[in-house]
């Protein structure tokens, strides 16, 4: 099983995350941020990630540490539960649509951090959760999955529907990257032998 464990505390946060690849979706998430948890519990069970993660974090300021050092931590998972990414898939892409919305996503677990962030956010916050915050989460999570991970709105008229797709179709994207090609499960899926 390809599985991961991340701790990590700072003066802002204190995390707990647990992540296996090969799941079936299961997921306990106790962010203190209502609509992470949402985003979480839903990418788990699109990428049949089993997650666990609990973060104590200073959501009396704002969510915006919480938000980026989970990304961080799911990121950390992520990069060391692949380890040398023997027979993956490598790449992965979705177009998923979410009632009105259409979202573009598409990774490469390259080994090198990019994030092509185009979602056209329509409001400033979804209840009390700053949507600024969804490019924060994804920017930190691409760094230390070290993936290049494109995410598009082709349509979308809810903020909700449009961020709520972009983590869905984020999560069937890495569910197709992170599959064991039988046909290469021995192999590094580069021609220079590592992806790093």
């Amino acid at each position: 099983m390809r599985e991961s464990k991340i701790l990590r505390k700072t003066a802002e946060t204190d995390i707990a995350l647990s992540l296996c690849l090969d799941g079936k979706g299961e997921s306990k998430i106790e962010t203190g941020c209502g609509f992470l948890d949402h985003m979480l519990t839903l990418f788990a069970k699109h990428g049949r990630f089993d997650l666990q993660v609990t973060c104590k974090g200073d959501t009396y300021v704002d969510d915006h540490h919480t938000v980026e050092d989970v990304g961080i931590c799911l990121g950390l998972a992520f990069s060391e539960a692949l380890g040398d990414k023997k027979g993956i898939c490598r790449y992965g892409s979705m177009t998923l649509p979410m009632d009105e919305a259409l979202i573009l996503a598409a990774c490469d677990l390259s080994g090198r951090s990019f994030l092509g962030y185009e979602l056209d956010i329509l409001t400033e916050k979804v209840g009390t959760f700053d949507t600024e915050l969804v490019e924060e989460f994804f920017l930190a999570f691409t760094r230390e999955a070290r993936l290049n991970l494109h995410i598009r709105s082709l349509a979308g008229q809810n903020t909700h529907h449009i961020i709520e797709g972009a983590f869905k179709a984020v999560a069937r994207a890495l569910r197709q990257a992170v599959k064991i090609d039988a046909d290469f499960s021995d192999e590094i899926p580069s021609t220079k032998g590592v992806l790093s």
